[in-house]
């Protein structure tokens, strides 16, 4: 990245960073259970609620425990289970169609971040139905209060449910469009093991990994608080003890409940920290090729924690001996490297594969192009680059032979 290019960045991320203090972040309410989301909504009058969710959802009868507590409590709903993994502006708008359709007065995004961000951005298009998803994209472009919004995490990794971004797909274009606003953050979380007893092993690993990759984003980046440090390091300590254990049991409750609360936490500090090129560059595959967000993300970050080098090293460092990954005493630049070795051993005992394949070279110049206008100058990164210093690292990461670990 050219000089001038670099000071315009790092002078935006120093406003943001100044003005962190001053801006209207808030965290969900906590809910134990459904039968605490049927009691608010009966108390609120909040009838009938618009369930956001996918046909894996609806159809392994996941929904069976919040129908019953709405039905007990005289609350009204109506399914849409139409949501798609990275989910589309059809999405969207058919979600938004059926809200107004039956005259519904609350969401509930039922599931993982799709249906999160498809809830979000269904929410946005009710208060705002003269802008479309395309006119929200980036940062402010709400502004108005959704309808009441009730997250129900489904999977432990996406943190949308403290969140202010949801994430749309043009299937037209292939492009994915980040919208971030303060209004998006939903109002209720509802953090309840029982419901991600049933997600699948791979699904359990990348979810995870997915919110390992906010907590570290997170925390090297250039933009932290005292409460996004001990945010990311909180959720750090519970990923490195119970996500291997959920993996290899879903059906330990302690582990889902921690792995949950370690997906919250990492929202919370990556929603006012922001994250990084990690998350740029997976959301190009999502775009483009439909790449789960999770597994980019988890075979994208040791690549570019190596690629960032000594401008990381400090920070991660630091947080390898908070989290106890790397002995009290190692250096930071040796606690750097036992962190990204530990990052790929984890993926390795998971079954998460190093490099992706299905990457096609004469897409990679539009994918970094994209990765390059929504990370820059926003994400406040440890080492700053441009689009042609992208596609470098999706070649990286596209190589099938495996490279040697630091």
């Amino acid at each position: 990245m050219n000089s001038l290019r670099k000071v315009w960045c790092r002078i935006y991320q120093t406003g943001f960073r100044i003005a962190l203090p001053f801006l209207p972040y808030r965290e969900p309410a906590l809910l134990k259970n459904m039968d605490a989301v049927a009691d608010l909504l009966a108390k609120k009058q909040l009838s009938p609620a618009l369930i956001v969710t996918d046909k894996g959802i609806s159809s392994l009868g996941l929904l069976e425990g919040l129908q019953k507590a709405l039905e007990s409590r005289g609350v009204d709903y109506v399914v849409f289970d139409e949501v798609t993994a990275n989910p589309t502006i059809y999405n969207v708008e058919a979600a938004r169609q059926s809200y107004l359709e039956h005259g519904c007065k609350a969401l509930i995004a039922f599931g993982g971040g799709s249906s999160m961000d498809c809830a979000k951005a269904c929410g946005a298009r009710i208060v705002k139905p003269r802008q479309t998803v395309q006119k929200m994209r980036g940062l402010l472009h709400v502004h108005h209060r959704l309808p009441t919004l009730i997250a129900v995490p489904t999977t432990a990794g996406t943190g949308s449910e403290t969140t202010l971004a949801a994430v749309i797909t043009d299937s037209n274009t292939h492009h994915k469009y980040p919208i971030n606003d303060f209004s998006l953050i939903p109002h209720y979380a509802v953090l309840d093991p029982q419901v991600t007893v049933g997600l699948p092993k791979g699904l359990t690993a990348t979810t995870g990994m997915d919110a390992l990759t906010h907590a570290v984003e997170a925390y090297i980046g250039r933009s932290t608080t005292a409460h996004t440090r001990a945010m990311a390091v909180e959720a750090v300590q519970l990923i490195r003890q119970y996500l291997k254990r959920a993996y290899d049991d879903g059906s330990d409750l302690e582990a889902r409940a921690k792995m949950l609360r370690a997906a919250y936490c990492a929202g919370i500090a990556f929603t006012q920290s922001y994250v990084g090129y990690v998350h740029g560059v997976a959301h190009s595959l999502g775009g483009q090729y439909g790449t789960p967000h999770g597994l980019a993300n988890a075979v994208i970050l040791p690549w570019f924690l190596e690629e960032y080098g000594p401008s990381c090293h400090k920070k991660l460092g630091k947080l390898a001996r908070l989290t106890g990954i790397a002995p009290q005493d190692a250096s930071d630049s040796d606690a750097a490297r036992i962190f990204i070795s530990w990052v790929r051993a984890m993926n390795d005992a998971m079954d998460i594969p190093r490099t992706l394949t299905g990457i096609q070279r004469e897409d990679i110049p539009l994918m970094a192009a994209h990765a390059d206008k929504e990370c820059n100058p926003l994400y406040p990164v440890p080492k700053l680059m441009d689009a042609q210093e992208l596609a470098r690292m999706y070649d990286r990461i596209s190589e099938s032979a495996e490279r040697s670990t630091v």
